[in-house]
């Protein structure tokens, strides 16, 4: 039986393309706790953005690296799956994600052995335990404005990549899949950054002072502006990854899936 389902090449699709959604958000989850500069890490000057009367250049969380790729990923399987595919994976990788928030919200509550606490003193972190709730501590604040994120984002997705699959039919795969995870991660950029480090560290204690308002819009616009950037450039993997499907699936039987999703609805 088992091997039955692997061998259909829908189902095996289906968790291959569910593997990369799933493990890519929650990676995602992990490392967003860091900010980055683009610039710098590329060997480049300072964009200098003139937002609010500051300055600004492309100071991102590491979380953004990946985004984009779990909202191509809501596409590709909104093409072929359909809404209740896409909606089935939201809830899966948030119910995950929370799985997660559970899991390290308890690591966080465990006395560290005392050696341990000590153990990285030569390489500059005096307190390996203040380290430690420092980042993941402030991953919570992350994890908690991802989920609530994600959700909105995902629910936006499939709303736009329907209603412009509807308009344009078959043609046009670039503007439905980017067009789509254009508007909805405007709406993640916002509603990330804004919960984990305005709202959060308001309610929560022992999170540090949240972020000016002024500065925050401002990475929100500089981060939605590398997401739009970036969502325009993986265009072409969009459809290297359509012309792959339709190959392994074979073009009557991709047909046929892709008519049923725009019916399951």
């Amino acid at each position: 039986m088992i091997h039955t389902i692997i061998r259909d090449k829908p189902t095996r699709l289906f968790i291959i393309l569910a593997g990369i959604f799933i493990s890519t958000a929650l990676i995602a989850e992990f490392i967003g706790v860091k900010i980055f500069s683009l610039e710098a890490t590329l060997g480049w000057k300072p964009a200098a953005i003139r937002l609010f009367g500051g300055e600004y250049s492309f100071n991102l969380t590491c979380g953004v690296l990946l985004w984009p790729v779990v909202f191509v990923m809501t596409d590709i399987i909104n093409e072929y799956y359909g809404v209740k595919g896409v909606r089935f994976l939201s809830w899966l990788t948030i119910a995950l994600i929370g799985f997660g928030f559970l899991i390290v919200f308890g690591a966080l509550q465990t006395t560290p052995n005392a050696w341990w606490v000590t153990s990285k003193q030569e390489i500059g972190i005096e307190n390996m335990e203040t380290a430690f709730h420092g980042i993941y501590g402030q991953g919570m604040g992350i994890i908690i404005a991802s989920m609530t994120a994600f959700l909105v984002a995902q629910l936006l997705d499939v709303f736009v990549f329907h209603k412009i699959k509807k308009w344009t039919g078959e043609k046009k795969i670039w503007l439905r899949a980017t067009g789509s995870t254009i508007v909805s991660q405007l709406i993640d950029s916002f509603v990330v950054l804004i919960i984990a480090f305005y709202l959060y560290p308001k309610l929560v204690k022992g999170q540090g002072d949240p972020w000016p308002f002024d500065q925050l819009i401002a990475i929100c616009i500089v981060n939605y502006i590398y997401k739009f950037i970036v969502a325009l450039l993986l265009t072409p993997v969009i459809y290297a990854v359509h012309g792959w499907i339709e190959k392994y699936l074979g073009h009557e039987k991709a047909a046929e899936m892709k008519k049923a999703a725009m019916g399951d609805e």
